[in-house]
């Protein structure tokens, strides 16, 4: 194999091998250990698990471990292990394919974790019987362009999170027909979070469960760890025909960040299952069933863009009980609870089952919420019809279309025409001469600085997720490309 190439297929992988002395003799052996060192670090060679393992074993910090291509079946009860190794922030240790995909583990588990550190697997394609757990003993664990295409039993989880400054990047979870989730976040004990996750440019897909819940692309908690602050990052996501469950995503805990993933072509959407003060931004929702739907505290839903879905567009809850508080009892903590303080800002919902729309089955209405500058079209459905509200802010938005309006205060909307034209996508957003352009009632500043496509928002910002803008996006709409292991 030629460095070149090498370097290529693992574009991204945390290996850095760029002018590395050497590094083409690292991969290009068949059997045992072959080391090889610049100034850098230690680079090794590995073709069968029993090499691996003692590579693993006596890594120095900074140790790309490279495993020659092909499949390996791991042995029941004798997995790959990683216990009490790793490296520091700037100083992984690497275990890494020969070629992005090249390197499959066969078996009822490949590697087990326990106490490891600052370690980053990547490259690999994993088709396990069992989840591939990170346990809350480790920190810093890094899963990079692989493929998780878990064996598809009924009940399994692919991949389980319960580390602290977890990275799950470029990776290609897909292949359910079960219940069970893709990628699960949790914690240690039964009401913490692990702590600055980071999901991003990972591709979900094909999930078609036949049921009405659990099977999940990305769950972010449970309900016992509701007031748990995750403080986690999903970005950059891109879930295409995950038909496992309503929720796309899933949030059942606090304090976390959804932004810059598109939903394309699927059942689920957005939830706020649970937990306070969540940030909902810029995302693309297109052409699937379901919006984004609400319960909890504080949360800021601002941006985005949901189109073509046959469902309501946003959901505002109602709430089982007012608010979920520490010590409460476990049979309660999974009550929904009434959504207080949701700032509703600047998206644009076009094309849509409902707009922005109440939910009646529960008794405890939401409070204080406001609803400014959106912008809601659509001949199906209602446009705005919230029955069951306190004290709620409308003020800005734009309406149009078929659909009625609902019940909205007059005072809080325009009835107009907000002139869309569709962009090279095919999608919608406004156009010249827009009703919407500077359109906007309140100073956003303070919440968000630019639209759903990155460009600054200046002024008066434009009523939607879009600014009438000749600049350049700086983020688009995502497709298979953009996003897993073999992406940029």
């Amino acid at each position: 194999m030629k460095r070149r190439t090498f370097i290529l297929s693992a574009a991204g992988a945390a290996l850095a091998l760029t002018g590395i002395p050497g590094a083409a003799q690292a991969v290009g052996p068949r059997a045992g250990i072959v080391p090889v060192v610049d100034g850098r670090g230690p680079y090794t060679s590995v073709s069968d698990l029993a090499a691996l393992q003692t590579a693993i074993d006596t890594a120095k910090e900074g140790t790309t471990i490279i495993v020659a291509n092909g499949t390996y079946a791991v042995p029941d009860g004798s997995p790959i292990r990683l216990a009490g190794v790793g490296g520091r922030w700037n100083k992984h240790l690497t275990i890494t394919a020969e070629s992005v995909g090249g390197v499959t583990f066969a078996g009822a588990q490949s590697f087990v974790f326990d106490g490891a550190h600052h370690v980053t697997l990547s490259g690999f394609v994993f088709t396990q019987s069992t989840t591939f757990e990170i346990p809350a003993s480790c920190q810093a664990i890094t899963l990079s362009r692989n493929e998780f295409v878990l064996a598809d039993i009924e009940g399994l989880h692919n991949v389980m999170v319960r580390a602290d400054d977890t990275v799950i990047e470029y990776n290609h979870f897909h292949g359910k027909s079960t219940l069970g989730i893709y990628l699960g976040i949790e914690g240690g004990q039964p009401t913490d979070m692990a702590q600055n996750v980071h999901i991003h440019h990972n591709y979900f897909s094909d999930h078609t469960f036949p049921g009405d819940n659990g099977g999940e692309p990305i769950r972010l908690g449970v309900s016992p760890r509701a007031l748990s602050s995750a403080h986690a990052i999903v970005e950059y996501n891109l879930f295409e025909r995950c038909n496992g469950d309503p929720e796309a995503i899933s949030v059942k805990s606090s304090d976390n960040t959804v932004r810059y993933n598109t939903i394309r072509d699927s059942l689920g959407g957005i939830v706020l299952r649970h937990g306070n003060r969540t940030r909902i931004e810029s995302n693309h929702i297109l052409n699937g069933e379901n919006g984004i739907r609400i319960y909890g505290n504080d949360h800021v839903i601002v941006n985005n863009l949901i189109t073509g879905i046959s469902g309501s567009a946003i959901v505002i809850g109602c709430g089982t009980l007012r608010d979920h508080y520490e010590g409460e009892p476990s049979t309660s903590r999974t009550k929904n609870d009434a959504p207080d303080r949701v700032r509703i800002a600047l998206n644009s919902l076009i094309d849509v089952g409902g707009g922005i729309i109440g939910e009646t089955a529960r008794p405890i209405e939401p409070d204080d919420c406001v609803i400014v500058d959106n912008l809601v079209v659509s001949d199906r459905g209602s446009l705005a019809l919230v029955p069951k509200s306190k004290n709620f802010t409308w003020s800005g938005n734009i309406l149009w279309g078929a659909a009625p309006d609902g019940d909205a205060p007059t005072t809080g909307f325009t009835r107009v025409d907000p002139l869309l034209a569709l962009d090279d996508e095919g999608l919608p957003r406004i156009g010249a001469g827009s009703p919407a352009i500077d359109a906007a009632t309140q100073d956003h500043t303070a919440w968000v600085s630019d639209d759903i496509l990155g460009r600054h928002r200046t002024g008066a910002a434009d009523v939607g997720a879009h600014e009438y803008s000749a600049a350049h996006a700086r983020r688009t709409p995502l497709h298979a490309g953009d996003v897993g292991p073999l992406s940029a």
